[in-house]
């Protein structure tokens, strides 16, 4: 990677030390959290830091050079989140425990489908796992994300 040490820190502190698309924290995280190039290098993606995002080794993973996924509900291929030109919180809420995260908008269903945001290709899903741990700790979800009402 060609990113100066002066674009990550920005990236870093822009991002609060969250992954741009699951909303993890870094240091609830065993590993150091990547710069992602939103448009992939492999795509000519540059190294600016409008291009750039935090994510997680597990996002970055599934992201991979995607940028694209299928919306469930509509079966059209959308382009995935961009956390330089889109909005958290218009794409995405969690449930009302704080476990699952929902795409509220074609684009939100394609990265969450993408992503695999909720380990759901998963038996034993370890980032549920690691949800239901951070909320014990009180470090989850982030106070600014919304939520889904509690269903009485």
């Amino acid at each position: 990677m060609t990113v100066n040490d002066a674009t990550i820190k920005l990236v870093r502190e822009r991002a609060k030390y969250l992954c741009e698309y699951c909303h993890s924290l870094e240091e609830a995280s065993a590993a150091q959290f990547s710069i992602d190039h939103i448009v992939p290098q492999s795509l000519s993606g540059s190294d600016d830091a409008d291009n750039l995002a935090l994510a997680c080794q597990r996002c970055n993973g599934y992201r991979y050079n995607f940028t694209t996924g299928i919306d469930p509900e509509t079966g059209e291929m959308i382009s995935l989140f961009n956390p330089r030109k889109q909005k958290w919180s218009d794409n995405f809420i969690w449930s009302a425990d704080g476990l699952t995260i929902f795409g509220i908008t074609p684009t939100g269903r394609a990265t969450c489908n993408r992503l695999d945001l909720n380990d759901e290709r998963h038996n034993e899903s370890s980032i549920l796992k690691a949800r239901r741990l951070w909320i014990k700790g009180g470090w989850h979800p982030p106070s600014e994300d919304p939520r889904q009402e509690s269903r009485n």
